[in-house]
């Protein structure tokens, strides 16, 4: 099943290959330019009998070295059907363009960035044929980055770290980082990496939290956009919750009137008002007292 993490941790190379420097670093490989990697088709289909795709496949032409083919996979759990396809795709790639193959699989789960390192043999007794050995980038070998300067410098490889370590304990510290450097960005850059971010970390805790630092970031209050609206929405929603639940834990009735007053609130600054209050007030009315239509006329 194909999921919004799987997507977001390869499709953010085609618009990115820099985020890709960890695996240049450790083969000792200049990074290529942008303009030096080109995207082919990740179909690997022979006639009809079975289909085949590879997440993404990128074609990397550096000024100088020799070409190389770079077959991406999002991995998110152990897969021992892998095996055979992954020796698959690189033998294909291999042969139907002549060129010397990289698999690369992205993995977030430390124990299946261990297992998808392989390798992978083709064995007949003590002889073995084929073996495959991606490269993996996961906890072990994508660096947590906690620097705003990077952040800002390197935005995808940013992402990428956030989307790889989205269950590491210091996840909370990685996206307050993000969050912090992304939103020096103009308002359409910081959309685009704050949206790339909430999809590729899915339904992971790390996604609530990252929810939450969007409420802060200043490129977007009274902007308008999809995020603010969707994300002060769903807080109002919230916190209108918070409030009518204090209520009840307290044994204080909660007329229809005064529930339906809380529940179509949208400012959360009067919801945190309310919810202070909810804490001592004695009748589910005294919730409004300090608002200003409240207040009597001392006139």
């Amino acid at each position: 099943m194909v999921t919004s993490t799987h997507e977001a941790s390869h499709r953010i190379f085609k618009e990115h290959p820099e985020a890709l420097t960890p695996v240049f670093e450790a083969l000792g490989v200049p990074p290529p330019r942008k303009s030096d990697i080109k995207e082919l088709t990740p179909d690997t289909t022979e006639i009809r009998p079975l289909e085949r795709r590879v997440d993404t496949v990128l074609k990397v032409e550096p000024p100088e070295g020799e070409s190389f083919l770079l077959a991406i996979e999002a991995q998110t759990k152990q897969d021992p059907d892998k095996a055979t396809s992954w020796a698959y795709y690189v033998a294909h790639l291999r042969a139907k363009y002549d060129m010397p193959v990289l698999l690369v699989a992205i993995c977030r789960d430390r124990h299946t960035a261990i297992w998808a390192a392989g390798p992978f043999e083709c064995a007949v007794g003590p002889w073995t044929t084929q073996v495959t050995r991606p490269f993996v980038l996961g906890p072990n070998t994508v660096p947590e980055i906690t620097d705003e300067a990077t952040v800002i410098q390197q935005p995808a490889l940013a992402a990428l770290s956030a989307i790889v370590h989205s269950e590491s304990r210091k996840i909370p510290a990685i996206l307050e980082v993000l969050a912090s450097g992304w939103e020096k960005f103009d308002t359409d850059t910081t959309k685009y990496w704050f949206e790339v971010l909430e999809v590729g970390l899915e339904n992971t805790p790390a996604r609530k939290k990252w929810r939450e630092l969007m409420a802060v970031i200043t490129n977007f209050p009274g902007r308008g956009t999809f995020i603010e609206e969707t994300y002060l929405e769903g807080k109002a929603d919230g916190k209108a919750e918070d409030v009518l639940r204090v209520l009840k834990t307290r044994g204080i009735p909660v007329p229809d009137e005064v529930r339906q007053r809380v529940s179509g609130c949208a400012d959360p600054d009067t919801l945190d008002r309310w919810l202070d209050q909810a804490v001592t007030v004695s009748d589910a009315e005294d919730l409004f007292a300090e608002d200003p239509k409240d207040v009597p006329d001392q006139a």
